[in-house]
């Protein structure tokens, strides 16, 4: 029997969230990354991604200005990472120093790839649209890259929970 209730309340319920991670550059390739929640495939063919950014980051004011992202999908390695990238902004110093990660260049963007991460998706903005508080960016994948195969990705449990390798398990 359903029950009307909040939508905090109802929101909730979807988690476990699987966590990725957007990277992007300035114009002299300085680079920088968020944490985000909400990223879909749009297309097969050609292959896009749609990432939802905070009209305030400073990812979005680069996505926006140059035209490119990453979609990294972090590994279980990147968990305390994923605290970082998801809590500092790196429009006043080095959040990927902070982060500790190891960067690789792009093969077809200027944004970077993350080394140990599961998988990385080169994409090429082709489009955008205004969303109350966020904006929905897609992108056309140039180029992917894959991590080892044990590698695991990670999900948040929740609001103010924990993060970690889903088991099946909430």
């Amino acid at each position: 029997m359903l029950k009307k209730v909040s939508y905090t309340e109802a929101i909730a319920r979807k988690y476990p969230e699987a966590i990725s991670w957007a990277t992007c550059a300035d114009e002299a390739g300085r680079p920088n990354a968020i944490a985000l929640g909400w990223v879909m495939c749009t297309s097969f063919s050609p292959p896009m991604l749609a990432i939802s950014v905070g009209h305030t980051r400073y990812s979005h004011e680069l996505i926006e200005r140059t035209g490119e992202f990453v979609v990294v999908f972090p590994s279980e390695a990147m968990k305390e990472a994923t605290l970082v990238v998801g809590t500092k902004s790196g429009r006043h110093g080095d959040k990927m120093a902070a982060a500790g990660v190891r960067l690789l260049p792009g093969t077809a963007v200027r944004a970077p790839l993350v080394d140990d991460a599961c998988a990385n998706f080169e994409c090429k903005l082709v489009g955008s649209l205004p969303t109350g508080d966020h904006t929905i960016f897609v992108g056309e994948i140039l180029a992917c890259h894959v991590g080892p195969p044990d590698a695991k990705r990670i999900y948040t449990l929740g609001p103010d929970r924990e993060f970690g390798v889903f088991t099946g398990k909430a």
